[in-house]
């Protein structure tokens, strides 16, 4: 096929919706002397059948030929949509709404050719609801020139009637359309993003002529034409309709989708990245990890870009592992290692090279062994929304047009660029032991540079993964789990946003919490809560660096309300700022194809009052680790509680974001009362004077929600007051320290949420109606909450057990994502998710404990 056709074909396959139009005759069948037996290829009958059964996909046959003997011919099914006459027939029915005068002209049109047939031997007419064709093929020459040409100056001059010219055919309407504009009247009722039209006959030349933007036309046979492309015969016209049915099933579908759990994540500080088991880079944001995407093929499948690596010979690596104590990556065939890791860029100018070869993040992917390797490298930033071009220069590649200068530096490796459905993209096949045995591919992002590195590569290697290993080393690691403990610990440094202090919740957005759902979000922000439960884990574990520099994010988003902390955002993006809207990038089909593909998050925008608990109690924790309270700790503390004073008493959206009106949530007014019950501690902990106000405002607050977020009947502390329904987030009654763990209310509540929303190794957040459609996994974070109740109330062997069921879910390299399906077996939602990582932790330092006592 050509290159170009077939890089229109990929482009198109992938547009939210698409109508498919083609003629009939010299399209989908062949053109043949009797046109009773133009039979449809079977090739073009089963692209169109799977094209049909497809969604967002819209297919109709656009034929000159009556409406009821295209569909008797055809014999296609009813997802088709079969358009007869030029477009004057979109159903049976058609002939009952021409008005009376139309009838009349129609009832004359047909008389007059009827007597200038019945003067040309061989001529055939094909009486039709709106109109009447003169079919002249086979007939002798001369005679078809003399009947078209008493048709043309006769009736085909009759002021209401409209002439159609096609190959061998002269066909005269009582109504005005021809193929062009029945396309159009297809695309509007269907709001298609795009049309290909694929056609043969002269007819076919007015929907040809009004495609525009986006769409494709593909003429068959010869002759002047007003498509952008063209084949032969019929029989490539299906071939382009096979191609098109196999990209836009990957599209809408996905491909082949690797299991969330088992990506690993890469990370510098600046940005992160994730790698599949056959280490493919599927997913990494530059400059920062809210920034586009460069490599989205975990949402959008290979054309949305990726980094590919594997032996020349194919075959499923041996296996894939961090190296001890760093976020570097190894993944293993026989004869061939890939090490991956994320580097910063260089520090300072030196005397013998510039003083920096990378102005952000560099990808560095060391390969070695004696093998063969094929490489594949396909940048598409902004989420695939930018062509870019790949430049074969000197040591590397350029990759030119994004407004981020980018280079790929790869000595010794020879590549070839083509074109991949309209984007470039480098390939290479390396002989590793051809090269010494080993090959260094640097990803230098805010650069063009593909100067000679003045270190080598095992000291570079050494130097980023030295400040990793220092940091695990001082932390005080618990027996209980260990290792997984460590990689937990490591994983959450890991989405801190070192430049800003800000942390992530999460290093991906959209993957979707149902496969093929549409619970997908965006979580590469900063929710105040979700980072300040992460630096607390972190200062448990005993590192406080973290939650000392997200503490100074948070008093810089303080300061940015002006006075007024109670307008506090839930989240804010990385550099400490509010989101733009939420936005749709409707040409990604989405993990497994699990759409819409989000950019920004609605949860902006909602009133979140229990935020403030969780940054009062890692100010606590932080003041006593340390011994003191720092002047921007006690602006955020009396901040938080000034806030809580304010609005405590409001209803609010809750934790979940869920998008309904708002409630008075059980977990917000428990936030509350920790915010203000965490500031006494630090004042009478830490040098302040005691705030007999504060200690009225905490009694207020927890004596209202003792009484009313218990609901009688369901013999628990409920998702909200006066509902019946439970939430895995009201076992903070207990867990914040507002109940004592031998209560009988908490007892109670431990219980019904255990009964109501455990299932196996996973506790679901709620089962009540959240105004979205689908259902979810199980969130790991309320799983180690319960863990954390039955520790609290005495049970511990089930703590111990669940404890266990859930680490058991992890990814091979210890990687938990937001939550887990029990009856599928796989990860869900976004990945790695600081919520899932911080509980494995919290968890595993409490069992611990426990084992000491």
């Amino acid at each position: 096929m050509d290159p170009e056709l077939r890089s229109a074909i990929g482009r198109i396959a992938r547009v939210p919706q698409l109508l498919v139009a083609c003629d009939y005759d010299g399209t989908l069948a062949p053109i043949v002397e009797d046109p009773s037996k133009a039979v449809p290829l079977p090739e073009s009958v089963a692209a169109v059948r799977a094209l049909a059964a497809l969604p967002q996909t819209t297919v109709a046959v656009v034929s000159g030929r009556a409406l009821r003997d295209l569909a008797a011919l055809s014999r296609l099914p009813s997802e088709v949509h079969l358009v007869g006459s030029h477009g004057s027939e979109f159903d049976i029915g058609f002939v009952e709404r021409l008005s009376p005068e139309l009838i009349a002209v129609r009832t004359r049109l047909r008389d007059a050719l009827r007597d200038i047939a019945a003067a040309h031997p061989g001529v055939r007419l094909e009486r039709k609801p709106a109109s009447v064709a003169v079919h002249t093929r086979g007939v002798d020459p001369q005679v078809a020139a003399a009947t078209i040409d008493a048709v043309r100056n006769g009736p085909a001059t009759w002021p209401d009637v409209t002439v159609t010219q096609g190959k061998e055919v002269i066909e005269l309407s009582v109504v005005a359309t021809h193929k062009g504009t029945a396309v159009d009247q297809l695309r509007t009722q269907l709001s298609a993003s795009a049309v290909l039209f694929i056609g043969d006959d002269v007819t076919d030349e007015n929907a040809f002529g009004n495609l525009h933007g986006p769409d494709v036309g593909i003429k068959i046979g010869p002759g002047e034409t007003k498509a952008g492309y063209r084949v032969a015969e019929p029989i490539e016209a299906a071939r382009a309709l096979g191609l098109l049915l196999e990209t836009r099933r990957h599209w809408l579908f996905g491909e082949r989708a690797v299991p969330i759990e088992r990506h690993s994540m890469l990370a510098n500080g600046r940005t992160v990245a994730l790698l599949t088991p056959d280490a493919k880079v599927s997913w990494l944001c530059n400059p920062k990890p809210d920034s586009a995407a460069i490599f989205a093929d975990l949402v959008g499948g290979s054309p949305a870009g990726h980094f590919s690596v594997a032996p020349e010979r194919g075959g499923i690596p041996l296996g894939q592992r961090y190296r001890s104590g760093t976020m570097t990556v190894e993944t293993r065939w026989s004869g061939l290692t890939v090490t991956d890791w994320l580097d910063k860029p260089d520090p300072k100018a030196t005397p013998d090279g510039p003083a920096i070869i990378s102005g952000d993040s560099t990808l560095i992917r060391v390969l070695t062994g004696t093998g063969r390797v094929r490489v594949e490298f396909a940048p598409r930033p902004e989420f695939a929304q930018v062509a870019v071009q790949l430049q074969p220069l000197g040591d590397g590649l350029l990759v030119l047009g994004s407004n981020e200068p980018v280079a790929l530096y790869s000595p010794g490796v020879q590549w070839e660029v083509g074109n991949d459905g309209g984007y470039e993209t480098a390939k290479a096949v390396v002989d590793l032991a051809a090269l010494g045995g080993q090959v260094v591919l640097e990803l230098r992002f805010g650069t063009h540079s593909l100067e000679h590195h003045r270190l080598p590569i095992h000291e570079r290697q050494a130097a980023a993964e030295r400040p990793w290993k220092d940091w695990v080393a001082s932390l005080r690691l618990p027996t209980t789990a260990r290792d997984l403990v460590a990689r937990s610990a490591l994983t959450l440094r890991a989405l801190c946003h070192e430049a800003t202090g800000s942390i992530l919740a999460a290093a991906t957005t959209s993957l979707p919490e149902e496969l093929g759902g549409v619970r997908n979000w965006d979580y590469r922000y900063c929710w105040l809560r979700d980072a300040a439960m992460t630096a607390r884990a972190l200062v448990d574990l005993g590192s406080i660096s973290e939650a000392e520099a997200f503490l100074r994010w948070v008093d810089g988003c303080v300061e940015r309300t002006g006075g007024h902390p109670e307008r506090l955002h839930p989240l804010y993006t990385v550099d400490g700022f509010e989101l733009g809207a939420e936005a749709v990038i409707d040409t990604l089909p989405g993990y497994a194809g699990s759409r819409p593909v989000r950019v920004g998050n609605l949860a902006n925008h909602q009133l979140q009052l229990d935020v403030f608990g969780p940054i009062a109690d890692l100010i606590a924790a932080t003041a006593d680790v340390r011994g003191s309270v720092r002047a921007e700790e006690w602006r955020v503390l009396e901040n938080m509680v000034e806030a809580v004073r304010r609005r405590w008493h409001e209803p609010d959206h809750g934790i979940w974001e869920a998008r309904l009106p708002p409630r008075h949530h059980v977990f917000s007014k428990v936030m509350c009362w920790m915010t203000v019950d965490r500031a006494l501690h630090v004042m009478r902990q830490h040098g302040g004077e005691d705030r007999p106000e504060w200690v009225e405002l905490r009694d207020r607050i927890g004596a209202n929600v003792l009484e009313y977020g218990w609901h009688e009947h369901a013999e628990a502390y409920s998702v909200a007051y006066g509902d019946e329904d439970m939430d895995a987030s009201s076992l903070w009654i207990g867990i914040s320290g507002l109940l004592a763990g031998d209560d009988p209310r908490f007892l109670s509540t431990v219980l019904k949420i255990e009964a109501d929303l455990r299932s196996g190794p996973v506790v679901y957040r709620y089962h009540w109606d959240d105004g979205l459609p689908g259902r979810e996994g199980g969130f790991h974070i309320c799983t180690a909450w319960l863990i954390e109740a039955y520790l609290r109330t005495g049970r511990r062997t089930d703590a111990e057990e669940l404890f266990l069921q859930m680490i058991d879910t992890a990814g091979p390299t210890g990687l938990l994502p937001e939550q887990y399906d029990p009856l599928a077996e796989r990860g869900l939602g976004n990945h790695p998710q600081a919520y899932s990582h911080l509980g494995v932790v919290r968890c595993a330092l409490l069992l611990d404990n426990m084992l000491k006592q």
